[in-house]
């Protein structure tokens, strides 16, 4: 997959101050307030910044956390996990494989079949119905 490379010039000129915040500086939207975290619909989340297809609607569960989570990526090539190691926790930073967008963070709390829930700013998807 071919990486997008911008400077910080142009991600601030396509993004809003808040995507710019989430995606770029690593930031978090607060709990509950994200467009995407009751939504409901059919279709694919894709990378605001990119339009990389991340996350299918299939594989969308509520968490109760306040944050759109998923229990898979659309495909194992579509994110890429990083350690996180700020705010004096270790995590696991959940990134576009593409553009290098910060998209949220994996846990090992979620339901079978992986066990896994993505944790993802709704503030860095755009979604596509089917």
């Amino acid at each position: 997959m071919k990486k997008i490379k911008k400077s910080e010039a142009d991600w601030k000129s396509q993004l809003t101050a808040v995507e710019y915040d989430v995606c770029r500086m690593k930031g978090t939207e607060p709990p509950f307030s994200g467009e995407y975290n009751n939504f409901k619909e059919n279709g694919t989340y894709s990378c605001l910044c990119c339009g990389l297809e991340l996350f299918s609607s299939s594989h969308k569960f509520n968490s109760g956390t306040g944050w759109p989570s998923f229990w898979q990526p659309v495909n194992g090539e579509a994110v890429v996990k990083k350690i996180d190691s700020g705010l004096f926790m270790i995590r696991t930073e959940v990134i576009c494989s593409r553009c290098d967008a910060h998209l949220g963070h994996v846990f090992d709390d979620g339901p079978q079949p992986t066990g896994l829930r993505y944790c993802i700013n709704s503030v860095s998807l755009q979604f596509f119905s089917r």
